[in-house]
């Protein structure tokens, strides 16, 4: 099922068994941050971006080793090269995604990241590596920035498609097909929000962070904070804007998010998560934040 109506999701995937697969990946890819700096193209429907003067190509760089070496110690976690010429590449989570035996490759909406779907090194690594089968969206029309634009709960195989000019109603559907969810609910982003993940996180399967000024529709925040409840934090908008959404979970028992968020998490919202067996990983992203995405949208997960 891919659908708009919430009361026919709702009503499929409260019956589904967290049986579809692992509720974490198996191991993690990055994209290293070579030649960080502003992308215009990206920034015309990125409202996260910061201005020229603020990018920091160097602590980039610095902070993107440490989140290496964090996720290294809990997963294996390989990172590949950045280009000059693709500044928005240590975002590949938009561009690459898996799942068991195959791996798809997005379309992007500028062509600034369309160039990076053609990267034969992470196609070789998945194709040949890894002997998965390729699903290759990106030369068709309709954007698809896959797990930007797909939240995924991987224990029940359900997806939530954030519409925007960065997935289209078709996307969504060459997306869900791809990665063979079960059910996938569609809604419009809130306007001015470019991806899903920056507004919400499905962590292992079992909790969610919502931040409902990210959706233009309030009754879609109620059925997926109902879909999880009673671990379905709801963000405030500082909470929002520090990128506490744009949170993942690699393991049963840790939520990994910038050290930026972790201050903005209020002792409410913390002793949420740690009521659902998570401890808080944060680290240092700051520079990284210039570019308009955290620490998830710098993750490539493999499953």
């Amino acid at each position: 099922m891919i659908t708009r109506d919430i009361a026919a999701f709702l009503e499929l995937a409260r019956g589904l068994a967290p049986d579809f697969g692992p509720a974490t990946a198996r191991a993690a890819f990055l994209v290293a941050p070579d030649g960080f700096s502003l992308a215009v193209q990206s920034a015309a429907d990125n409202k996260y971006m910061a201005a020229a003067e603020a990018f920091d190509a160097e602590r980039a760089s610095a902070q993107h080793r440490a989140l290496h070496r964090a996720f290294a110690a809990v997963l294996p976690t390989v990172c590949f090269a950045g280009d000059p010429q693709t500044p928005d590449a240590l975002f590949p989570n938009n561009v690459f995604a898996t799942a068991p035996g195959r791996y798809v490759v997005g379309r992007m909406r500028h062509p600034v990241r369309q160039r990076e779907a053609a990267r034969a090194d992470i196609r070789g690594f998945f194709g040949q590596t890894l002997g998965y089968r390729e699903i290759d969206l990106s030369t068709q029309s309709h954007p698809a920035e896959l797990t930007g634009a797909l939240v995924i709960d991987r224990a029940r195989g359900i997806g939530f498609a954030g519409l925007s000019e960065r997935c289209d109603e078709e996307g969504a559907r060459l997306m869900h097909d791809a990665l063979g969810l079960r059910a996938t609910l569609m809604f419009d982003l809130a306007p001015g929000e470019y991806h899903t993940n920056v507004v919400l996180a499905v962590l292992a399967g079992r909790t969610a962070i919502l931040c409902p000024n990210g959706f233009a529709d309030p009754a879609v925040v109620e059925a997926i904070a109902s879909l999880y409840a009673p671990y379905a934090m709801v963000a405030s908008a500082s909470e929002h804007a520090a990128f506490v959404g744009n949170a993942i979970a690699l393991s049963q028992d840790t939520v990994w998010m910038s050290a930026n968020a972790g201050r903005a998490l209020t002792a409410e919202s913390r002793a949420l998560l740690a009521a659902a067996g998570f401890e808080v990983g944060t680290v240092e992203l700051d520079a990284i934040e210039a570019g308009g995405g955290s620490l998830r949208c710098c993750v490539g997960e493999v499953y």
